[in-house]
């Protein structure tokens, strides 16, 4: 059935893959433009300004959530809704569920943001949005996954392609975490103010259990469905041993969920768990490298593509970031390594290599990969491609080489004691040996917002150009019809 223009109908709804496509380019912009203002808040403590809305204890979480939940949440919507249909040959089950998807993620990211800037909280880490948006969400999630498993069931393909496993799992996970994490209850129906279901140590390993798997589940798992799609369509090679990706996905999803209470050694956490959670993390560092060789390895015979495509750039040092974060991850959740690392910047390093170099990067990639076919026309610019390609990638070592200093630095020094078993150095001294860390970390990751804001100038000036193109074509069969 035609529209109101006369055009035919799209196989698949690629209407709402632009919209979240376009929105995640929004949101990483607003969120990333935040985190280089709160690194200078750091490092040049002058920038808190005597206005509350903008210190850093509130934009922190307007950071994290724009950048995790608006940037990369919008792109996992995006390609997860655009890899189902494509690889299950349907249509989405239904636009409208779809679109509500859609509109309920934004205006949930929209005003947890701003209640943040005004301080409306939980004052939990990892579980800040207050409990209506935190229903807002839990509703629009359970509409995601009734969305894609029913495009699953009407697939004209008896088989399940592997990006969908990792994309079910991720939606699965994702909100039993939430849901059980964010138990609380409201003051009233008229307040903003409710009470934790959870207590004391129990709820330090609820929080962690949450947020450990939010890493392992949405910011792992669901780029990995990203990866197992793109990666092979950019190379134009199938993925290098499927069976090795079953094992992945199954090996993933089992350790991932017990490796939360290993950032809480050294607490009043029962010493047995964090030692299991210890041992679990060792043991995903099989999986996870099994992940990213498989990724790696696709590439074989194809090496000579990274001369000529930007994109697949991209895609091979996020695979490349994503295996160094692996590593370092099990690393530093050894008790040794973590009593000199944890409430150190390391941990901040360790969590931007992860979320700039793997998260970020895919999500560069598959969305460079997505916009000309969701437009139907070519890039405006390869060469900005690489120009924010390597804005990126210079971007991102100088920030966590930045905090690998701080962090240990900060680490030892902290832990040095003279022969009297006294500090050796003060507090306030640590503070200020971070001061020149802080600044070199404030411009690496002002060079990769500066990549940023080149791919949304190029992605409006595809988009732009596309619908020029389309309104040529229109007049061009509107005077043909003319004549005839």
């Amino acid at each position: 059935m035609a529209d109101a223009a006369g055009r035919a109908p799209e196989q698949y709804n690629y209407d709402i893959v632009r919209r979240f496509a376009i929105m995640s380019l929004v949101w990483g912009v607003l969120g990333m433009l935040t985190g280089v203002y709160l690194a200078a808040e750091l490092a040049w403590p002058v920038l808190n300004f005597d206005i509350p809305e903008i210190t850093f204890g509130r934009l922190r979480p307007v950071h994290t959530t724009l950048v995790i939940f608006g940037f990369g949440g919008s792109a996992l919507f995006a390609t997860s809704y655009y890899v189902v249909q494509r690889t299950c040959q349907a249509r989405l089950v239904s636009d409208g569920l779809a679109a509500f998807t859609f509109w309920g993620w934004q205006v949930a990211i929209g005003i947890a943001a701003i209640s943040y800037m005004f301080g409306y909280t939980q004052a939990r880490e990892y579980a800040e949005m207050v409990w209506p948006i935190d229903l807002l969400i839990a509703v629009t999630w359970v509409a995601y996954l009734l969305v894609y498993v029913g495009t699953i069931r009407r697939r004209t393909q008896p088989h399940i392609y592997v990006a969908n496993w990792f994309f079910i799992a991720f939606i699965l996970a994702t909100a039993i975490l939430h849901i059980f994490n964010n138990m609380e209850v409201p003051v009233s129906m008229f307040s903003l103010k409710s009470y934790s279901l959870h207590a004391g140590v129990q709820d330090a390993m609820t929080q962690w259990w949450y947020g450990h798997n939010a890493v392992g589940f949405f910011l792992t798992a669901a780029f990995l469905g990203m990866m197992y799609y793109f990666v092979p369509k950019q190379a134009g090679r199938p993925i290098y041993s499927y069976r090795l990706s079953i094992i992945h996905f199954w090996a993933l999803v089992f350790l991932y969920m017990w490796v939360g209470a290993h950032h809480l050694h050294w607490t009043a956490l029962p010493d047995w768990t964090s030692t299991l959670a210890a041992t679990f993390s060792i043991l995903l560092l099989l999986p996870s490298w099994g992940g990213m060789i498989n990724g790696v390895m696709t590439l074989s015979g194809a090496w000579d593509r990274l001369r000529t495509d930007p994109i697949m750039r991209f895609l091979i040092v996020a695979l490349s970031f994503y295996g160094m974060s692996t590593f370092e991850g099990p690393m530093m959740s050894l008790k040794s390594v973590n009593a000199l690392s944890h409430y150190t910047d390391w941990t901040i390093g360790h969590v931007h290599s992860g979320a700039l170099g793997w998260v970020a990067m895919i999500s560069f990639g598959s969305l460079y990969h997505l916009i000309p076919r969701l437009f139907n026309t070519a890039i405006y610019s390869k060469r900005l491609i690489y120009l924010h390609f390597w804005l990126a990638t210079i971007g991102i070592v100088i920030y966590i080489t930045a905090m690998w200093v701080a962090g240990i630095g900060q680490g030892l020094m902290l832990r040095s004691f003279d022969e009297y078993g006294n500090l050796v150095y003060t507090f306030i001294e640590t503070v200020n040996f971070l001061h020149l860390p802080y600044m070199v970390r404030t411009f690496g990751g002002a060079l990769f917002v500066s990549g940023v804001l080149v791919m949304a100038y190029n992605v409006y000036m595809t988009v732009r150009k596309a619908r020029q193109e389309e309104a040529a074509l229109e007049a061009k069969i509107a005077a043909k019809m003319a004549r005839t």
